[in-house]
């Protein structure tokens, strides 16, 4: 690129390198902060190369990044077909037969300054406190296959109802696709067929699409999933894998006939050598097996996948193998990866979409000029790497906190060597039921305390501050926040209701 004046040292150019959600999220990100004058984007996606399209589940923040981009929340789940999701419920992970329901939001409320988990805890130990579920608002109406967004109801637990979203990814590219195209995005058809390195620094100069020509840019994004086009067969960014705690590394997917519950919530049911999920939407159910192809064959994960169907499946199984772990380096040079390009963490807690938001939020907190400042990159870097750690070990703690001793794949899990930062956590949960979230790592202490307990991990006793209220009234307060919870999950209409009447597609 040919300065106009060369004392400008901003991006002028930037090339988006695959489509799929992380390419048109990246798109209609940029476009919407740098508006339509500072910066030329161009996204280049071929539609002879497929997209995963697995991720279909989200985590609450999703909805801070469509406030982001200023999106009607009713249009956004009519034009996904979409639903809403209270949380996660997990099936047979902590014992064969066993169920427990991770929450979005948290349970009760602190008071005095104690976490509300010691208190309840307490009860517990004496044998006073039924399942943890009944203080949390979005378990009790995922029960009941309940939902409504929150509303003006003073110290209501209807006041503050946090929830995500499930939707068809397909439909959410085309759907951020128009968006980013109206504020000026162009997308070019075509495959790349080569990557054109500059000599003297070894910076991405251009990539060479199939028909000749030439695409030159000043900053490239590579959104081309899990072969990294740019960020590793050019750029050689390397990998880390992580099969050794998630040894999980093939998934079978397929979509199925809708059945009439629509339920607010995923569902993961743990499978001999993996699990299977299922994602409700308004025209269709999503599912699929991920598994181990070292404790099992693609055609038993995929009888396993289609015996285990709500309803007649709408297309023939894929498999998508993959690598858990993630590139060395998200961003060398004048280049960053975003999505499966950048890494990979099995679906288990729907945060693959999510990992795409942050990446461009932590990458708008230091966007380059075109010097490229070595020190914003590794900061940068370093950031990554730490939020798919912490995810990753959150996942671990799912797999190894288990009782199940009926398949070598369970047996591997529970007894697997674990990295220390989760062996820490389990220890002090262990010990007196405490759980933390460590700086500003995505799941927060009722996320952790959710999954140990659920994990049926039996803390030996409970935090001694919470002794300093007095027992009866602790039962007292613990009873009348759970009459609160249950008439509030009472007053929610049906989920389906909820669709019918202000997002139906």
């Amino acid at each position: 690129m040919t300065d106009k004046d060369p004392t400008d040292r901003n991006i002028r150019s930037i090339l988006i390198v695959g489509g799929g959600t992380a390419g048109w999220m990246t798109a209609a990100t940029l476009s919407r902060i740098l508006g339509p004058d500072y910066a030329k984007i161009t996204l280049v996606e071929s539609d002879e190369i497929g997209i995963i399209g697995v991720g279909e589940a989200t985590i609450p923040q999703m909805a801070t990044f469509n406030r982001m981009l200023g999106l009607d929340e009713d249009q956004f789940i009519r034009e996904t077909k979409g639903s809403f999701k209270l949380g996660i419920q997990f099936v047979n992970w902590g014992r064969i037969g066993h169920r427990y329901f991770h929450p979005f939001g948290r349970y009760g409320l602190d008071m005095k300054g104690v976490s509300f988990h010691a208190y309840y805890l307490r009860m517990r130990q004496l044998g006073e406190a039924p399942d943890v579920d009944e203080w949390s608002l979005q378990a009790m109406a995922a029960r009941d296959d309940k939902f409504m967004r929150g509303i003006d109801a003073g110290n209501s637990p209807l006041s503050d109802i946090a929830y995500a979203y499930h939707f068809d990814a397909g439909l959410y590219a085309k759907f951020l696709r128009r968006y980013a195209e109206d504020l000026g995005v162009v997308r070019r058809e075509g495959k790349i067929v080569d990557v054109q390195l500059r000599g003297e620094d070894g910076f991405v100069q251009s990539v060479k699409m199939e028909d000749g020509s030439e695409l030159a840019a000043d900053l490239f994004i590579d959104c081309s999933g899990f072969r990294g086009l740019i960020i590793e067969q050019a750029l050689k960014a390397g990998y880390t894998d992580w099969s050794q705690w998630l040894p999980c590394n093939r998934a079978i997917a397929v979509p199925c006939e809708s059945v009439d519950a629509w339920t607010p919530y995923t569902r993961s049911t743990a499978h001999t050598a993996g699990w299977q999920w299922r994602i409700p939407l308004q025209h269709r159910i999503g599912n699929g097996h991920v598994f181990s192809s070292d404790y099992m064959s693609d055609d038993e994960a995929t009888a396993i996948l289609l015996g285990n169907l709500d309803g007649a499946p709408l297309a023939d199984p894929r498999v998508v193998p993959f690598k858990t772990g993630h590139r060395n380096r998200m961003w060398v040079k004048n280049c960053v990866a975003m999505g499966l390009s950048g890494g990979f963490l099995e679906p288990l807690e729907s945060t693959s979409i999510w990992l795409i938001q942050s990446g461009l939020s932590r990458f708008l907190t230091m966007f380059p000029d075109r010097d490229f400042n070595q020190a914003d990159i590794d900061r940068y870097n370093r950031i990554m790497q730490t939020d798919y750690e912490e995810i990753r070990d959150f996942l671990v703690l799912h797999y190894h906190a288990t009782e199940r001793t009926d398949s070598p794949f369970w047996n591997y899990c529970r007894t697997m060597e674990i990295p220390e930062r989760l062996a820490e956590k389990m220890r002090v949960f262990r010990s007196h039921g405490r759980a933390f979230r460590e700086n500003e790592e995505l799941f927060n202490d009722t996320s952790w305390f959710a999954v140990m307990l659920g994990q049926l991990m039996e803390p030996a006793g409970h935090d001694p501050v919470a002794d300093v209220m007095p027992l009866e009234e602790t039962r007292s307060r613990l009873a009348h926040i759970r009459e609160a919870v249950a008439n509030s999950a009472a007053y929610m209409p049906r989920h389906r209701d909820f669709i019918r009447d202000n997002c139906a597609a």
